[in-house]
């Protein structure tokens, strides 16, 4: 009889503390649609800003990657990562609504779809040149003649588009493939945060990066349009990763240059 009491008030009190779990996770009900699924799909363009995948285990790695990791583990579910080619291209999914959140720059040629968090992460807009490439600085290539390659619906492209009228601009569907462009003389440059570009120098020999930017950029969590109450979780997110030091422990195991937690923040 002992042993069936204690059985008995071991199983209420696991009953209990299941419950008291169940009761945290859904009390916020922001995220209440979220916990019910047991799933957070977070989307991410290859790009080493964002999340790229390992040469050897295949595996995605990133920042954007270790935000969207804490996030999940913050609102007690599963994270499903969705990958795309490029971030232009993570837009793509918002009409088969196939993820929950994203990482991009913020750019105002986007606000009419989707919605973003305060940033978390600052950068810069520059261009890598070829060695013997007469661009000294990014005014230089504002003239006929010169032509700038960019990621197609990148927010280069979008800031690029916007910005230059005797540059031509001529786009590819990934980093990679833009790089190329430079490469093989069919551009002159390439338009990109400054962390890619540093990145993407290291495999194109002789090329350089120029020393100064043509706009300052920042990063942040990205939703559809349309969930307020959302919205405003994922900005008390990303106060607490700044604050907690998990925003420059990403920035730093990243090994990118040219990333810093906006100032302020």
């Amino acid at each position: 009889m002992r042993r069936f009491l204690i059985l008995t008030s071991l199983f209420a009190s696991a009953l209990f503390c299941s419950n008291a779990v169940v009761a945290q996770q859904t009390s916020d009900p922001r995220i209440a649609d979220f916990v019910k699924t047991g799933k957070l799909r977070a989307a991410f363009g290859m790009n080493p800003t964002l999340a790229v995948k390992d040469p050897t285990s295949g595996n995605l790695r990133g920042p954007a990657l270790e935000l969207a990791r804490a996030l999940a583990t913050r609102m007690k579910v599963e994270l499903v990562t969705v990958e795309y080619p490029s971030p232009g291209a993570v837009l793509g999914g918002l009409d088969t609504k196939s993820w929950d959140v994203t990482f991009l720059v913020i750019d105002p040629g986007r606000a009419s779809v989707v919605d973003f968090s305060p940033p978390y992460m600052q950068s810069d807009f520059t261009y890598l040149v070829p060695g013997d490439s007469k661009i000294a600085k990014t005014g230089d290539v504002e003239q006929a003649g010169v032509r700038v390659a960019v990621v197609r619906n990148d927010a280069s492209d979008l800031r690029v588009s916007r910005m230059l009228k005797q540059a031509e601009i001529v786009r590819a569907d990934n980093i990679n493939a833009a790089v190329e462009l430079v490469r093989a003389g069919q551009a002159s440059a390439l338009a990109a945060p400054r962390p890619v570009l540093s990145v993407q120098s290291t495999k194109f020999a002789g090329s350089r990066v120029l020393d100064d930017g043509f706009a300052t950029i920042s990063y942040a969590l990205v939703i559809p349009k349309g969930n307020a109450g959302f919205l405003a979780y994922l900005g008390e997110f990303v106060q607490e990763a700044k604050s907690s030091g998990l925003v420059k422990r990403t920035i730093e195991s990243s090994g990118l240059k040219g990333l810093q937690i906006p100032a302020g923040q």
